[in-house]
């Protein structure tokens, strides 16, 4: 009998991933994209999907989401969508549907890069995930900013699903005690991903140039960088570097110190730009620990679709 289609997803703030999971590997087929925006529900978005892709249900349902899992429904920050495992499971008449963290689906993903779907930045080297015992951390700008670590103990492996992204930014030089200063009279609470997200590298630009409304969007800013734009260059380095900045106090909150892994579209789309950028020197600067620091490997993610990886991975555990 031939199995029911698995279907899987990358649900992040703008766009949402679907594909179909391999029944018998790790891996996805049938890929396509949709914008978030032009459905008024996951579900309609799902049902175009099939349509696509000439099915008619799907007898498995994983999808990977850009917030909190709490009660089998997610807590969205940055999209209308309503999201949560009852309906859909009524909605398509199966009771296999899971929901999962969008970078607790990265983090399952890593281990099963190969060695070209990651880019080393900075000069410490990548780890070997395949030694007993590891703790790595995942985090990518986007839409918002997602975090999260994986750890394997005695061949037992884990996610830390968080929520790290929302917590507070903490200014670490004169230039960025003044960016605070200038985005609290915006934000009662200014987090990290009100700097280090594509919103983020908008937000810097306009504190720094409050005459230009309305403010350039994130892709503009990173082209007027790369063109030399003076205004734009000092926003994204000071985007990079407090992203390393945030990447090392997520090696050190969860003892990351096989490496900290870069995913998401800003990461890939720039990656010449990361790797030029003060990144590294954000990470490294943790005072008494600058050693330790210095030897966690931070490395970019250039699979095209580590979520939909990830969530293949559960997916074939939710069949087995």
């Amino acid at each position: 009998m031939k199995p029911e289609p698995c279907v899987i997803g990358d649900i992040g703030g703008t766009n949402a991933r679907f594909a179909l999971a391999c029944p018998d590997r790790t891996g996805f087929v049938e890929e396509k994209s949709y914008s978030c925006a032009g459905f008024p529900s996951l579900e309609a978005a799902i049902e175009a999907f099939l349509l696509d892709i000439g099915l008619q249900g799907a007898g498995t349902i994983c999808l990977a989401v850009a917030g909190p899992i709490l009660d089998g429904a997610v807590q969205f920050t940055n999209s209308h969508w309503q999201i949560a495992e009852g309906p859909l499971k009524a909605g398509f008449s199966t009771d296999r549907v899971r929901l999962i963290n969008d970078f607790e689906a990265v983090a399952w993903a890593v281990p099963l890069l190969s060695d070209d779907a990651c880019h080393r930045v900075g000069n410490a080297r990548a780890p070997d995930l395949n030694l007993d015992d590891f703790t790595i951390g995942v985090l990518g700008p986007g839409t918002g900013l997602g975090a999260a670590g994986l750890v394997r103990r005695g061949g037992i492996t884990a996610t830390l699903v968080t929520e790290a992204g929302h917590v507070g930014f903490a200014p670490e030089s004169p230039r960025q005690l003044e960016l605070l200063a200038r985005l609290k009279d915006r934000f009662d609470r200014v987090s990290d991903e009100r700097l280090a997200s594509g919103a983020g590298v908008e937000n810097i630009y306009s504190a720094y140039n409050p005459g230009e409304e309305p403010g350039p969007r994130a892709p503009e800013i990173f082209d007027r960088a790369r063109s030399g734009d003076a205004d734009a260059v000092r926003s994204v380095d000071l985007f990079f570097e407090v992203l390393g900045q945030i990447a090392g106090n997520l090696a050190l909150s969860i003892g990351a110190f096989q490496g900290i892994y870069v995913a998401g579209g800003i990461a890939q789309r720039h990656l010449d730009l990361l790797t030029d950028s003060r990144f590294r020197s954000g990470f490294e600067n943790k005072g008494r620990h600058r050693r330790i620091m210095e030897a966690i490997p931070t490395l970019a993610v250039t699979h095209p679709q580590p979520g939909l990886l990830g969530a293949s991975h559960i997916a074939r555990q939710m069949l087995s």
